[in-house]
């Protein structure tokens, strides 16, 4: 066989590339990863390429979407009550839905991680207490825990933010706790000790690339939990307050509109629905990647 390799043995691919041939040939993964680079794309280049000012009120209001005979294609999505151009508010929305969503989680998952992984590789009474303490918290809703903090933080899109930061912890708390610990009791652990590995060199080459299946597998429930959660407190009026261009804050100032014009409705929805769809697509491929070299 041909090959552009100068040495006669065959080269071993590294994990990464192991993980990538194995992602590349899932079709609805590849798709999902397209359509999360191109969101996050439209998140960072939000205020450059909106087509008209989100807080401007038009004389148009209540105007349908382009495809409608009465809509324009100036107001491509519409506007809503106020006249404001709804392709605009979505596209800036963007960052206070998923920027803040991207941003919390990752700051919940670094905690979390560190805190399970430390307590994953501790025995006795720590560890227990910690285990039965997680399994209480779980049993919680993170809507409703995330409820609980802001009554007591207050109201506000930073105070918001900062209570699904702190509800989503104990979920990778817990996660990667059950993960780590399970790990550190198999045998090739213990046969790693007896050869005088400790306990940093079996987190970092033995243990660590073992469980990042389950955190590929919590990260995308997090982000997903965290966009809903985002949005729907939002949609209360306890996050995000007018006439802020958030999603969830978007389909609470027009939920009475759903009749008179559904499309001040669908739209931010259709905008949760589809971003939280590819986040999962990408996970579920992540995971089935990580785990093509073990199944």
């Amino acid at each position: 066989m041909l090959t552009d390799n100068v040495y006669q043995e065959e080269r071993i691919p590294t994990q990464f590339e192991r993980f990538w041939r194995s992602y590349k040939t899932n079709s609805l993964a590849m798709f999902g990863l397209w359509c999360l680079i191109l969101i996050v794309l439209i998140t960072i280049a939000a205020p450059l390429i909106t087509p008209h000012d989100p807080q401007a009120q038009s004389g148009e209001l209540l105007l349908p979407p382009s495809w409608n005979p009465a809509g324009t294609v100036e107001y491509f999505l519409g506007t809503d009550d106020l006249g404001r151009d709804i392709l605009s508010r979505l596209i800036v929305g963007s960052q206070p839905t998923f920027g803040a969503a991207v941003i919390i989680t990752v700051i919940a998952a670094a905690i979390g991680c560190v805190i399970g992984t430390l307590a994953g590789m501790t025995k006795g009474l720590v560890s227990s207490t910690l285990n039965h303490l997680l399994d209480t918290v779980m049993s919680i809703p993170s809507l409703l825990l995330a409820i609980i903090f802001v009554a007591f933080l207050g109201f506000g899109e930073f105070n918001v933010l900062l209570a699904i930061c702190i509800a989503l912890i104990p979920r990778f708390v817990r996660s990667v706790y059950l993960a780590v610990h399970n790990e550190v009791e198999k045998d090739y652990i213990m046969a790693a000790r007896l050869d005088g590995a400790n306990n940093f060199y079996l987190l970092w080459n033995s243990i660590l690339p073992n469980v990042l299946v389950v955190f590929a597998t919590e990260f995308t429930l997090a982000f997903s939990i965290a966009i809903l959660d985002i949005t729907a407190l939002g949609f209360l009026g306890l996050g995000a307050q007018a006439p802020s261009a958030e999603w969830g804050a978007i389909l609470g100032d027009s939920v009475e509109l759903i009749y008179l014009a559904p499309w001040t409705v669908t739209l931010p929805g259709l905008a949760i629905m589809f971003t939280v769809v590819v986040v999962n697509l990408v996970g579920e491929g992540v995971r089935q990647a990580l785990n093509a070299g073990v199944e």
